[in-house]
């Protein structure tokens, strides 16, 4: 955000201690009143005659807010100038650093800001999230007056995506204390142990300890290639000689980003409460470690917009862009994979259930955006559509890994044969769950209306 809208002298008085990381930042939007429907705050930002501002009010959940782990903390604050009008549409964004620089660019006097206190969080123990108090500290407009919630999203954007990584890499954590964990404890007698196998036997070998192990990693598989996919999307954005390949890719960002936040925060949770469960009693208590990545990757689903603001972004609004064809672009890309498939022997195995779960996505995406004008019936659908449209991403990627596989010659290296088991098990046993979301989806919004009000 600095680097795109802040006039030329903040860029070279922040820029550097930014990008070398002497300075710290933080962003300060969320109000007691005002979270989601961030029209409501109230934070006043008033002009003074040296071009600053004076701002004053409170914010709260405000990560890295306050702490001595840096040099300066420059705070990016969401305002309101006092000719704003109401709502987003008068919301601007100042930059207030805890420390006013001197003449020469140091931390000089300490701004008008403090921590009113500290938040006492389910997780994530070691980040201070803090309330801060802005009494009339000093601060600078960022991009144009009224305009700070666009200049927000810049941030707020890649932000998401690097949320929905937070959930990959705990999963990933969870995932390999478990199947540790697996591989040593022993009891009893497994059902897939050895037939000349004597005393107890590791609890890899029980039917539902492997279906644990390979849910995690059947997510992680693929969301990790799922992520460097968007990442050869994001440099294209940026480098791509061609304009139309550029808006090209736009539009699958934008499109994915809800997706990838809110399916991989959901999932990364999921994995670690099932890695959890690998422990048995002692994945409850402390000394094991698996009962803080339950804690810790909890926070993913909230912050930084709730998973279901996600979903409703989704199927308000990107699922209609581009006049309705963007969904179907992505789709295309989808049905050209299973497609090259038919060329590669064995490939039937991995491409069929796919296929099926993208016919149904199709005409799940074409019931929703025939609803699109009814905002009750998008919100019934909303977080099922998400959870189906990452399903299907994610047996994407798993067939596109299979297909390189078996294109290879599938079982000439051991890790080749792990990619293919693992496909297989994703494809077959998890990707069915599509069923149940287009049902889901198809009854509308009549089961979530029937109760009355008052019964809640």
């Amino acid at each position: 955000m600095v680097e795109r809208f802040a006039p030329a002298p903040l860029k070279s008085t922040y820029l550097p201690k930014l990008v070398s990381g002497a300075w710290a930042g933080a962003m300060a939007l969320t109000e007691a009143h005002a979270g989601t429907d961030l029209g409501l705050l109230r934070t006043r930002a008033e002009p003074q005659p040296d071009g600053t501002l004076r701002v004053t009010g409170s914010k709260i959940f405000i990560t890295g807010g306050d702490h001595e782990a840096a040099e300066n903390i420059v705070h990016l604050v969401l305002v309101r100038l006092p000719d704003a009008p109401p709502g987003v549409r008068g919301i601007s964004l100042a930059l207030v650093p805890k420390y006013l620089p001197d003449a020469e660019g140091r931390p000089g006097a300490r701004n008008g800001l403090s921590a009113g206190a500290l938040e006492h969080k389910m997780g994530i123990h070691a980040s201070p999230t803090c309330v801060m108090n802005y009494d009339g500290a000093t601060g600078w407009l960022i991009g144009e007056p009224h305009r700070g919630l666009a200049v927000m999203f810049t941030m707020m954007n890649t932000e998401r995506l690097f949320v929905g990584l937070q959930g990959l890499g705990i999963a990933e954590a969870a995932y390999q204390g478990a199947a540790r964990y697996a591989r040593d404890r022993l009891q009893g007698r497994a059902p897939l142990a050895a037939a000349e196998a004597q005393g107890p036997q590791p609890i890899l070998g029980h039917p539902d300890v492997r279906r644990m192990l390979l849910t995690i990693r059947g997510f992680t598989g693929a969301a990790r290639a799922l992520a460097l996919w968007m990442a050869m999307e994001m440099e294209k954005t940026a480098r791509h000689p061609d304009p139309a390949e550029r808006a090209a890719s736009e539009g699958l960002i934008a499109l994915l980003t809800p997706v990838i936040k809110a399916s991989f925060t959901d999932l990364g949770f999921e994995a670690t409460v099932l890695a959890q469960q690998v422990f048995g009693g002692h994945g409850y208590v402390r000394e094991w470690g698996m009962e803080q990545l339950v804690r810790d990757a909890r926070i993913a689903q909230i912050y930084e917009g709730t998973n279901g603001v996600q979903a409703m972004d989704l199927v308000t609004r990107k699922i209609g862009m581009e006049e309705g064809r963007l969904p179907f672009r992505f789709f295309a890309l989808i049905r050209s994979s299973i497609e090259a498939g038919a060329a590669i022997p064995g490939a039937a195995d991995y491409t069929a259930p796919l296929a099926a779960a993208l016919e149904r996505l199709e005409a799940a995406t074409e019931r929703l955006q025939a609803r699109a004008g009814d905002p009750v019936e998008a919100g019934a659908a909303a977080a099922e559509y998400l959870r189906f449209l990452a399903l299907v991403a994610l047996g994407w990627m798993w067939l596109r890994m299979a297909l390189h596989a078996l294109s290879l010659g599938g079982a000439a290296l051991p890790r080749h044969r792990d990619h293919l088991a693992v496909a297989q098990f994703f494809l077959r046993r998890l990707l069915p769950q599509c069923v149940a979301l287009d049902l889901a989806i198809a009854e509308g919004a009549a089961p979530l209306l029937a109760l009355r009000e008052e019964a809640y």
